[in-house]
Parts: structure tokens; C-alpha cells; sequence
């Protein structure tokens, strides 16, 4: 019998700002979003004080301050390494694992020595004791019993941190206890509907026929009730799909009015996109540029606009793809404006290795040099930290760039920020 288990980190970003702050343990934590928006994570003190997800940080500032909240500007460069740490850890110890976000992933247990429960124990506390970072596992004969498992494995101290439903004596009163919107594959407007009809937990919805379920939910809802029922729907995936387009964007810090500082973040924006491009092994055809001011601001004048720009010939070559960028940010910008955002977008996404070529002209990376010399940055970067090698057409300043004022070091991905111990 199958047995799949969904290992999910607990409050992942703040987890990750406690691996280093052991201080932190036992005390509220929160991140923010980009330029210290919004709350995105809470650690349990957190959400005990009933600070919602997606509050406005001005909102709670002061509740925060009085009861002694660490807050935290989002740290993508270290929760993404930790999150790879982490799964790093599960490819070691189980036979198969499929990352389902930065920080979750599917494992196969069928089959390991001792038991899927104490197997599944032994890998929580490893993991907590390699990477600092608590997880929980819920266990079952398919991933929608799994992520129910899982659930359950987070609310109920009792389990403590692990849930075989398998091995539940009444996995039926599990099934209850979960309610319809929270089953993995019903989405908010089929949930409306079965609660309308009566059927509010999965326990309600696994008893539905196959031939209502199927005309009423199409196969997708036919698939969730049938892995309810125990028959694997959904197998693992031997790595994550290859993504249909790539987005690079981020709000500035401030209003951004001049047009040298909107063509230096689309070359900065542009780099990361073609770093996500060659690290897929693909190669793209189109690059569309967009900016807009903030529809929030209601007494300022508004203007928002894109721009498809087409490649000769489909490549990852950065500097090509800059001046493609800039080239398309010239034309859509406009002066008199205060913009909040801007961004780019890869697509015609294909293979590197199995593109269209010109007959006219070799694409860029394949001119001698610029393809060695794109790795060699890509590895530089990869080792020293982001932007050791950077475009100049990116600038030096950067002034434009988001606000993290309450940004903890990158502890594992920039030398410089490596946290330095001492012994007395």
C-alpha cells in the first residue's frame, strides 16, 4: 500500500529568522512584505495576538511595539536557501521527494524500515536538528489524504508534529473535522456551492457519487474524491515543471520619477529573469515590459503600460535581453508621472537546446564567449552572493530599490553577513 506523506515547515519565514536568533524562541515574530508592506508570516506567539495575514504594518506598529514583536523585512536570499537545505535534508532520508513550494514537499514512505509514523519522526527531528527549521508531517494513501493528515498534524498538539491517518482509530472523525473549503482541490467557488447543498467537511463530500461530483466538478473534483477514498490520483513528479513564462518585478522604495532610474531597475529586473531563464535551461522569444504608478494615490495623476518587444532569435543572454527591455521601457515611459512599479516578463519559453535559429544570424549566446561567459557570472554569483558580478546598465546606487530597513543578514548566501562566533 502507498504511502505519502507532506512535509510542511511551520511558520517557515519566521522559522527561518529563529534558526539564527535562538533569542527569538518562545516570542512573537512577523515578516513583512516587499517594502515593509504588509504581514506575510507569523510565528504561533504572533498569531495568538490575533495579527492577521495581509494587516498593513502601519495598522499594528504599535500593538507590535508595546508587546515586544520582532518584525522583520522579507528576506527571499536566505529562505530560499534554507528552503533548499531543507529538502536537501528529505532527499537524503526518503526515497522519493517532490517540492511542492518553498516549504512543502511530498515524500514516499512506502516501505521504510520501522514504520511510516516513526520513520516519519525520525526525519522531523533530524531536520530540526540539521537546519533549525520545525516541520510537520501528515501521512496517507494519497496526497489529499496527506495534506488533510497534515492539517490535522499542526492543530492538534496531541500528535505532536506527526499524523499517520492510516494508523488513526477513527480516521472518519478526521475527515469531519475538516472542513470543505480546506480540502486540497476545492477551491473557494465549489466550496460555496457544497456548502450551499449541505456537504460543509470532507467526510460529507467523499460520500457524493463519482457521476455528480464529475459532471458538476469536472475531472479535477472527481480526483479529490477519489484519492478521499484511498485511490492515488496524483503521482510524484520527477522534478517541478518547467515554468510557461518568467516575471521579475518589485514595488521601489520610493515614487520613481526620473527615466535613468526606471531604465536601471528594468536591467536589474532583467538579470534576474535571464539567472530563473538559464537556470530552467531554456531560452525565450519575448520580453514585455510594464510600469504603473500607485491606484491607491487618488490625487495623483495615473498611468500604467506594456509592451511586448520580440527577439530575433529566442536566447538567455542578458545583455540582449537589456537592451530589448530598455529599448521597450523608452517608448512606454512617460514623464510628469510617480511609479510604483515596474517589471518584466519572459515568454515563448523553449528549450535551450532545441530552439528555432535564424538563418541570417547566430543568437547571441551563441556567439563565441558569451555563453562560457554567462555561466561563469551565474557561478560567481552563485558563490559569492548575488550581485558580486553585476551590468552596469543595473547602476551602483540603486536608489530606486524596495525598502527592507528591518532586513535580518543573509547568514548563508553572502560572506560578509556569515554570522561570526566566538569563544570565551
Amino acid at each position: 500500500m502507498a504511502s505519502y506523506a507532506l512535509i510542511d515547515c511551520n511558520n517557515f519565514y519566521a522559522s527561518c529568522e529563529r534558526a539564527f536568533r535562538p533569542e527569538l524562541n518562545g516570542r512573537p515574530v512577523v515578516v513583512l512584505s516587499n517594502n515593509d508592506g504588509c504581514v506575510i508570516a507569523r510565528s504561533s506567539e504572533a498569531k495568538a495576538m490575533e495579527i492577521a495575514m495581509g494587516t498593513p504594518y502601519f495598522k499594528c506598529r504599535s500593538l507590535m511595539e508595546r508587546r515586544g514583536v520582532a518584525v522583520f523585512s522579507s528576506n527571499y536570499a536566505l529562505y530560499g536557501d534554507m528552503s533548499a537545505r531543507v529538502m536537501q535534508t528529505l532527499s537524503r532520508f526518503c526515497p522519493a521527494v517532490e517540492v511542492y513550494s518553498i516549504d512543502e514537499a511530498f515524500c514516499d514512505l512506502s516501505g521504510v524500515p520501522g514504520g511510516a509514523d516513526a520513520y516519519a519522526r525520525r526525519v522531523r527531528a533530524t531536520v530540526l536538528a540539521w537546519t533549525g527549521i520545525p516541520v510537520s508531517v501528515g501521512i496517507g494513501r494519497t496526497k489529499t489524504l496527506a495534506k488533510l493528515a497534515n492539517r490535522f498534524a499542526k492543530k492538534q498538539p496531541r500528535s505532536r508534529g506527526v499524523f499517520d491517518l492510516d494508523a488513526s482509530p477513527d480516521p472518519d472523525r478526521v475527515l469531519r473535522w475538516t472542513d470543505i473549503g480546506d480540502v486540497w482541490g476545492i477551491g473557494p467557488r465549489h466550496a460555496k456551492r457544497l456548502r450551499a447543498l449541505g456537504v460543509t467537511d470532507a467526510l460529507k463530500f467523499r460520500k457524493l457519487k463519482r457521476d455528480w461530483v464529475q459532471k458538476k466538478m469536472t475531472v479535477t473534483g472527481l480526483h479529490t474524491l477519489l484519492e478521499l477514498r484511498g485511490f492515488p490520483c496524483h503521482g510524484f513528479q520527477a522534478g517541478p515543471a518547467d515554468k510557461k513564462t518568467i516575471v521579475s518585478s518589485r514595488s521601489f522604495g520610493h515614487p520613481v520619477t526620473r527615466l535613468d532610474h526606471m531604465l536601471e531597475a528594468t536591467a536589474q529586473y532583467t538579470t534576474r529573469a535571464a539567472e530563473k531563464l538559464r537556470k530552467q535551461g531554456a531560452v525565450a522569444a519575448n520580453i514585455m515590459v510594464y510600469l504603473q504608478t500607485n491606484k491607491f494615490r487618488l490625487g495623483q495623476p495615473q498611468y500604467s503600460n506594456t509592451l511586448s518587444v520580440p527577439l530575433p532569435v529566442a536566447t538567455a543572454h542578458t545583455p540582449t535581453l537589456i537592451r530589448a527591455a530598455k529599448s521597450g521601457m523608452l517608448r512606454i515611459f512617460k514623464e510628469g508621472y510617480q511609479y510604483k512599479k515596474c517589471g518584466v516578463m519572459l515568454s515563448g519559453l523553449e528549450p535551450e537546446h532545441g530552439r528555432w535559429l535564424s538563418l541570417l544570424a547566430l543568437p547571441p549566446d551563441h556567439r563565441p564567449g558569451d555563453g562560457p561567459l554567462m555561466r561563469a557570472v551565474d557561478r560567481v554569483n552563485q558563490r559569492w552572493g548575488r550581485d558580486t558580478v553585476s551590468f552596469a546598465a543595473s547602476g551602483v546606487t540603486r536608489d530606486w530599490r524596495m525598502k527592507r530597513e528591518m532586513r535580518s543578514p543573509r547568514y548563508t548566501t553572502v560572506w560578509e553577513e556569515i554570522l561570526t562566533v566566538r569563544a570565551k
